[in-house]
């Protein structure tokens, strides 16, 4: 008498890159790290804190008593980092081809959208960071002007005042992240960030047949009611307009030069 084998089914054991795939927030934290924890990282978010401080300084020196409040103050510290966050932006995708990270980067993790997203996700981490460090700044300007130069001192800040801050800093480093990703060269892509808007503004002041075109693509302009926070019904599709074409359009073809470009 023979015993019958009976089979037992086997479970397939998890592939090896599934077992160890990192999450979207660990790769995240990890391409926030390398915003950050560099030379050119550290130096332009010191130049950005400087920005802060200075710009607070001369309002609460040059200001009239009546303008200095805390939303007056916090609304000077745009600047600095609405010009300085995007080229942090541009260094964290261009540092993995001029520095050969992509090697290692793309190694550890194949799904290349998913460090592209990671990117994206760190500069709207380091984005709402910067708004944070602003309403510090304005914070301090603030009670500085109500106890040496008799400022009105107002705290008030509305949601839609820190809403607006906050979507115009992340436009700004994801356009920055999208000519990273479009040009893939550190200095080409610093040049161009700063230079075709500068073109493009010059043109339409000087071409009468572009002004009109410029309402709607100009994001010089249509993000200048968002810093002010003075929106409009007519005013959220111009500023569509001008981040189609000058943040989703420059995403889109970097992302897919990002997925196809080989690594060497």
């Amino acid at each position: 008498m023979t015993a019958t084998a009976t089979a037992t089914p086997t479970v397939p054991a998890p592939h090896a890159t599934d077992a160890g795939r990192p999450s979207i927030g660990r790769l995240t934290l990890v391409e926030l790290r390398k915003m950050t924890d560099t030379r050119a990282g550290f130096w332009l978010l010191a130049l950005t804190a400087f920005g802060y401080a200075a710009l607070v300084a001369v309002m609460f020196f040059a200001a009239e008593p009546p303008d200095q409040t805390f939303y007056g103050f916090f609304q000077i510290t745009l600047l600095p980092s609405g010009v300085l966050l995007p080229v942090i932006g541009i260094l964290a995708v261009t540092g993995e081809w001029t520095q050969r990270g992509a090697l290692t980067t793309f190694t550890l993790v194949p799904e290349r959208e998913r460090v592209a997203a990671a990117k994206l996700l760190a500069g709207v981490v380091l984005a709402g960071a910067s708004v944070v460090a602003g309403l510090l700044f304005a914070a301090l300007g603030n009670v500085a002007g109500v106890a040496f130069a008799d400022g009105d001192g107002s705290w008030q800040l509305t949601a839609g005042e820190l809403g607006s801050a906050v979507l115009f800093q992340i436009i700004n480093i994801t356009m920055g992240v999208a000519f990273g990703m479009l040009l893939m060269n550190s200095p080409l892509a610093i040049v161009l960030y700063f230079l075709l808007p500068t073109v493009w503004s010059m043109l339409t002041g000087l071409i009468d047949a572009l002004r009109t075109p410029a309402e709607w693509l100009d994001l010089n302009v249509t993000s200048m009611p968002l810093t002010e926070n003075a929106m409009s019904g007519s005013d959220w599709p111009k500023l569509a307009a001008s981040v189609g074409l000058w943040v989703v359009v420059p995403l889109v073809a970097g992302l897919a030069r990002l997925l196809r470009r080989e690594v060497s």
